[in-house]
């Protein structure tokens, strides 16, 4: 990805020596046409962008258990995505405890979902939790719960927080993925792998 950017920015930039720099607005909307139509042909004619098949999967890279003090941890990366998460158990009184209109409700399973903006190269403060945070955090804590035993069967509190350290893809897979592993790293037994 970056080597296509610098690509681009490097025609970009031969172009304006050679038309001049008054055209530069000119020669960004040509060039962004041009690139448009190519990514297209080559969608069709079977290729991504990134040089895959339409078939072709990304390649992924897991590591179990890369830190000692969670209870679970796991590392899950496919192509430019990359996700650490860890899973920490504790008892049923650690429950996260809500005063809803229903009554009272103990949240059992926590799902902290992390997209720090380095994860895709920028450098912005970090000011609480984003919309995108809570909607892929909810996403994948959904994916993980329909797999978790009962309390019955399991009798603990569990918390799994996944932090994007790269991202160029469905980071929140990556949480999915690596919470799974991570779960079953703790020693949860859950149903099924997600």
């Amino acid at each position: 990805k970056h080597e296509r950017h610098h690509a681009i920015d490097d025609v970009k930039a031969a172009m304006i020596a050679e038309l001049g720099s008054e055209r530069k607005d000119e020669i960004g909307g040509a060039i962004g046409k041009l690139e448009k139509q190519i990514v297209r042909n080559n969608t069709i004619g079977g290729r991504r962008i990134d040089g895959r098949g339409l078939t072709d999967i990304r390649n992924i890279y897991i590591e179990v258990h890369p830190y000692e003090r969670p209870h679970g941890s796991a590392l899950f990366q496919r192509g430019e995505t990359q996700a650490i998460t860890t899973t920490t158990l504790g008892t049923e009184r650690d429950a996260q405890r809500l005063d809803t209109i229903r009554g009272d409700v103990n949240n059992t399973f926590l799902l902290h979902y992390n997209f720090p903006p380095y994860c895709v190269g920028e450098a912005r403060p970090m000011r609480g939790t984003s919309r995108r945070e809570i909607g892929h955090g909810a996403l994948a804590q959904r994916a993980l719960e329909a797999v978790l035993p009962d309390l019955e069967t399991f009798p603990y509190t569990i918390r799994v927080v996944s932090d994007t350290t790269e991202s160029n893809g469905s980071s929140s897979m990556a949480a999915v993925c690596g919470g799974c592993l991570s779960l079953m790293d703790a020693g949860v037994p859950i149903q099924a792998p997600v």
